[in-house]
């Protein structure tokens, strides 16, 4: 049996890059443990006007109905249960991808604070030498921001940033973030994503 994979979502703007993730990892019968940041539930409100429900069981059908797909399993915890399996490091997982990644988020796993359950599956990763992929979405990078990265990055962080590419010829919006989910998961060794590759001419 497949070992499942963390998915974090924080608060940070592009929620549409977590529900294109699930989409294609559901779809290829991935099992997925997912939580989202306290955050996260007010990025809804502003870029959808959608309340996500706290309830583990109707948030699985909440991803469900966003990301459109009913095969894989997935499994919603609750922000700040940080004595949730997923909170364990003999909780055995294919890794951490947290997309997107808040600026905040990014400061407290860099700086070892666990004060939700994200947090807390994100130093257990790094503390395991598990894999942790993070997807900050922020522009512009302040010194601060950098360094926080740069502090991730020497303690084995794998940083994808939710910049897209335009090689592989897209041709609407979801082929811009399927190109940044699919580098995001190419980091685990993950292939579900059909995109183009780069081909030299």
């Amino acid at each position: 049996m497949t070992k499942p994979l963390i998915i974090g979502v924080s608060g940070a703007s592009g929620l549409i890059y977590a529900v294109n993730a699930l989409k294609y990892l559901l779809a290829a019968d991935y099992t997925i443990e997912l939580v989202a940041s306290r955050a996260s539930y007010m990025v809804w409100q502003a870029e959808e006007n959608i309340r996500m429900p706290a309830e583990p069981d109707q948030q699985e059908l909440f991803w469900r109905e966003k990301a459109g797909v009913k095969t894989g399993i997935l499994n919603c915890h609750r922000w700040g249960d940080v004595g949730d399996n997923i909170a364990s490091g003999s909780f055995r997982t294919l890794g951490m991808v947290i997309i997107p990644c808040s600026m905040s988020t990014v400061g407290k796993i860099a700086a070892g604070l666990s004060s939700d359950l994200l947090e807390r599956a994100a130093d257990v990763q790094i503390k395991e030498g598990k894999p942790l992929v993070v997807v900050p979405r922020e522009t512009p990078f302040s010194l601060i921001h950098l360094r926080n990265l740069t502090a991730l990055a020497e303690a084995g962080v794998k940083i994808v940033p939710a910049i897209p590419a335009w090689y592989h010829h897209p041709k609407t919006i979801e082929d811009l973030v399927d190109f940044v989910v699919a580098r995001a998961l190419d980091t685990l060794d993950i292939d579900c994503i059909p995109l183009e590759r780069w081909k030299s001419s």
